[in-house]
């Protein structure tokens, strides 16, 4: 559970590996310094800004952005350092805000090493501040708590590092500012269009910044003409996307993989954003537009004639300008993002890599299990094939549902063949299962299958052939056994962490995590089946036993509302494309896509026999 801080309450820390994440309303620069025993910084080498983003132990984003993420090792701090302060300081924007606060508190929570958030602090009651510490984490008595600090400063960084007791505090916060800035050349940009300047993104009717929060511009955005005020579209970069290089990793992490798990979710969030902008900037055109016609139809003198034809023509050419200028900055952001997922692609591990990646043909069964999983890829209908990887963390924090129901009014209604749609779905889960047992090392993950009638019996023959299944699929009088075993699993590891003695289980408790892939339900189910399947949906996540249900949720209407939460605790995914996907930053549609293997490859089959051979190997 997240324990939610104010100003001045702490909490303690475990792990030795923790990440600070930031989210504001507008770029900030994240500044983490490294205090002695007196709390004091003594020199600019305990000081980690953009400019200097790596210390030992210390690693701070190198650019201004609206989310930050900070990755601290507390072991591989030097000895002498008792106190490790992140702070927020705003950078030079002088058309923006200058003060915390013109726009909403800023969140900053610390996750541990599992990722899971500890602590969550909003920073209230920031008024004229330009710079403020956030939060402390602190060594007391061999233990590191996190303090709540709050500390704002309306003279800015260079105040701020002064009474930390840094001795050359102008030079070093003019530093860590003159970086932030030239790796952000767009920080000083126009105003946001539609929004008066200084006010806060998102706020009223205001839209949203174009800029990307979390990667380097390539080029400053040109001020819009003076006849157009401050409310129109920014116009496009001069500079084209070949000035952007991208680099794999490029994002905070303790491992490769953790880099690009960060920088993969950072495209999601700019790929966001800068949709969100657009549409934001299309919505302003075409109010503009109406509001001038609204003007010219509005005098009878003016209604008709030459003049008004001229008035009309007039607005309609300065809304195609504001689309132009719009769409010029879309495609800019659009070019940036493709060129850095071309590069990503080609250096993602197998977890995270396409089916038909290369990477797959030198696939090794791991040794360890990796921070997350590929589910499939996500799209926006503006960004003309970019596709961001949905991961999703691992181990899963819920069930999964491939829905091999008709969509209703999807990307692909067009596929009203009920046998195709159950084939793809159980392709889908095949696939999905299939990955899942090649990214564990071999006998920490173990997969049933229960299908009643017997119909998926082709498509799971890759998992059966292959010995990756470690018993056959139960039909439909092994439905109950099947169901009753991993139901007492769940009830035997809960009863034991919640008795506080996690190794007293039977001899026979299997600890690898389980997968119980569900065919065809509710064919085949009776009622105590379906209360076990609720079961396990809602308890078994927490203790290692994950469903994977295929299923037409029209066909189990007869069972009313009562299996309503099953759905709503299970991810749905499908096995066409989809949009049905919405994300928390601006609540865009995305477009599903599932992770299929493509037709005629044998990269399943290989992959498969690879792990069949080390469990037979293994005696797993």
């Amino acid at each position: 559970m997240t324990a939610e801080l104010v100003r001045g309450q702490n909490h303690p820390l475990t792990g030795d590996r923790l990440e600070v994440r930031v989210a504001a309303e507008r770029p900030v620069v994240a500044v983490a310094t490294l205090g002695d025993a007196d709390g004091a910084v003594r020199s600019r080498d305990r000081v980690a800004h953009p400019g200097s983003p790596v210390l030992p132990g210390l690693d701070v984003p190198r650019q201004p952005a609206a989310e930050h993420r900070l990755a601290v090792g507390l072991a591989a701090l030097a000895e002498d350092v008792h106190r490790v302060y992140v702070a927020l300081a705003l950078p030079p924007a002088p058309a923006g805000p200058d003060r915390f606060g013109a726009f909403p508190a800023p969140v900053v929570e610390v996750a541990g090493p599992g990722g899971t958030p500890v602590v969550r602090y909003v920073l209230e009651g920031l008024d004229r501040e330009s710079a403020v510490v956030a939060v402390e984490l602190y060594r007391r008595q061999g233990a590191w708590k996190v303090r709540a600090v709050g500390q704002g400063y309306a003279e800015g960084l260079t105040a701020l590092l002064h009474d930390q007791g840094l001795p050359e505090a102008a030079e070093c916060a003019a530093e860590a500012l003159r970086a932030a800035a030239g790796a952000d050349g767009a920080a000083a940009g126009p105003p946001v269009p539609g929004e008066p300047a200084g006010s806060p993104a998102g706020a009223g009717s205001g839209g949203i910044s174009y800029r990307h929060p979390g990667r380097q511009s390539t080029a400053a955005v040109a001020t819009p003409p003076a006849e157009a005020g401050p409310a129109d579209a920014p116009a496009p970069a001069s500079a084209g996307p070949e000035a952007y290089r991208p680099v794999a990793g490029d994002a905070t992490g303790w491992s490769m993989d953790e880099r690009l798990y960060n920088q993969v979710w950072g495209m999601f969030e700019d790929l966001a954003r800068s949709v969100a902008a657009y549409r934001s900037a299309v919505d302003f055109a075409e109010a503009r537009l109406d509001q001038r016609l609204d003007e010219v139809l509005s005098d009878p003198r003016t209604r008709v004639g030459p003049a008004a034809d001229a008035a009309r023509e007039e607005a309609r050419a300065q809304q195609a300008a504001l689309l132009d200028q719009a769409r010029s900055v879309l495609d800019r952001d659009l070019a940036q993002l493709a060129a850095e997922a071309e590069v990503v692609e080609h250096a993602l591990p197998p977890a995270y890599a396409r089916w038909d990646n290369p990477v797959w043909h030198a696939y090794q069964v791991p040794l360890e299990r990796p921070l997350a999983v590929r589910l499939g890829d996500l799209r926006l209908p503006e960004s003309d094939g970019l596709r961001i990887p949905m991961l999703v963390r691992l181990p899963l924090e819920r069930g999964l549902w491939v829905d091999s129901g008709r969509p209703p009014g999807g990307v692909d209604p067009g596929l009203t063949d009920a046998g195709q749609r159950r084939r793809l779905a159980v392709e889908c889960a095949v696939a999905v299962a299939a990955r899942l047992l090649a990214v564990h090392p071999v006998g920490t993950y173990t997969v049933h299958v229960v299908d009643p009638a017997g119909a998926a019996g082709t498509a799971l023959a890759p998992l059966r052939e292959h010995g990756a299944l470690k018993e056959a699929p139960a039909g439909a009088r092994g439905v109950t056994e099947t169901l009753e075993r991993l139901t007492r699993r769940v009830d035997l590891a809960q009863m034991a962490v919640r008795s506080g003695v996690p190794d007293a289980l039977p001899e026979d408790f299997d600890p690898a995590g389980q997968l119980l892939i569900v065919h065809d339900f509710p064919h085949g189910f009776d009622d105590r089946a379906v209360t076990q399947l609720r079961y396990l949906a809602d308890e078994g996540p927490a203790v290692g036993v994950h469903l994977l249900m295929v299923a037409d949720r029209a066909e189990a209407r007869g069972y009313g509302p009562v299996l309503d939460p099953l759905w709503k605790s299970l991810l749905r995914i499908t096995p066409v494309p989809d949009d049905h996907l919405a994300d928390p930053w601006v609540g865009h549609a995305w477009t599903y896509e599932p992770p299929l293997v493509p037709a005629g490859s044998g990269v399943l089959d290989r992959v498969l026999w690879q792990v069949g051979q080390a469990r037979r190997a293994c005696g797993a």
